[in-house]
């Protein structure tokens, strides 16, 4: 389903950056929560090879417990109800990449934006502008034809006018949220039943990272190859930086969790 309407003025006070002329907004219910894109809707039968890291690896790669390639294939879901701003096979360190557009309410009851990009697809089945559901698969994990083993790269960003020119905008936390962090506080929302509106087309000419030097990229923006074991626990983020002493020892607690199988990556914090 494919819904495009002009842009609006709030549109274009709330992201001035936005030249009105170079932009429209679709339709799309805000999510009523987010799940993870794999094991759907709690990551059942997967595990993060590579957390999220600031000013590092920006996104985390999940990979089937099995290891290897035993995941190729395997269904990747919307995070969240959305609109698709970005399908396509970017190749080089990439290969088929979705990126999904969000609308959602804060506690405080306003609304933000979120994008989710998914990586390294095999296969992809939604395009630009298509409307898509909580827990709809949008396509299959995949190897970036042989170049890692079966997984999926998975990023929630804050800005969205990233796109696939990563190399613009700064590494951190102004940029982009921990995933499993920022889906593991937002599992439920209050449902709503109104579509609002998201702007889309807010990425810049420049689409790609394709013309900085490759081995630079391969080395700082492209996701890698994840292990085929028990992850050790992520690296400590921003979030847990931040955040009081409680919640970083529920957060702590949480990755000794996984490490040790007592509980699957997904649950919330506990």
């Amino acid at each position: 389903m494919k819904i495009l309407f002009p842009s609006g003025l709030a549109l274009a006070l709330a992201f001035p950056q936005i030249a009105i002329s170079q932009s429209s907004v679709a339709l799309t219910l805000p999510a009523d929560g987010f799940d993870y894109p794999v094991g759907r809707p709690d990551g059942q039968g997967y595990y993060l090879a590579r957390g999220f890291r600031s000013n590092g690896h920006l996104g985390e790669d999940w990979n089937g417990r099995g290891g290897g390639n035993t995941d190729l294939g395997d269904p990747v879901y919307a995070t969240a109800h959305g609109v698709v701003v970005f399908s396509k096979d970017q190749r080089e360190g990439w290969g088929n990449v979705i990126i999904v557009r969000h609308a959602y309410r804060e506690s405080n009851g306003r609304l933000e934006y979120v994008d989710s990009l998914y990586g390294h697809l095999n296969e992809r089945h939604v395009s630009v502008n298509e409307t898509v559901q909580r827990g709809q698969q949008i396509g299959t994990i995949g190897t970036n034809r042989g170049m890692y083993w079966a997984h999926l790269h998975f990023e929630m960003r804050k800005n969205i006018q990233i796109g696939m020119n990563r190399a613009e905008f700064a590494r951190n936390s102004s940029n982009y949220f921990d995933p499993s962090l920022f889906v593991a506080r937002r599992r439920h929302l209050p449902a709503e039943f109104r579509s609002v509106r998201v702007p889309i087309d807010t990425f810049n000419d420049a689409a790609s990272d394709q013309f900085a030097d490759f081995m630079a990229r391969m080395s700082t923006t492209a996701p890698t190859q994840p292990e085929a074991k028990s992850p050790p626990r992520p690296a400590q983020t921003a979030a847990e930086e931040s955040g009081s002493q409680g919640e970083r020892d529920k957060i702590r607690s949480f990755w000794d969790k996984i490490r040790s199988g007592n509980v699957t990556p997904g649950v919330d914090p506990a």
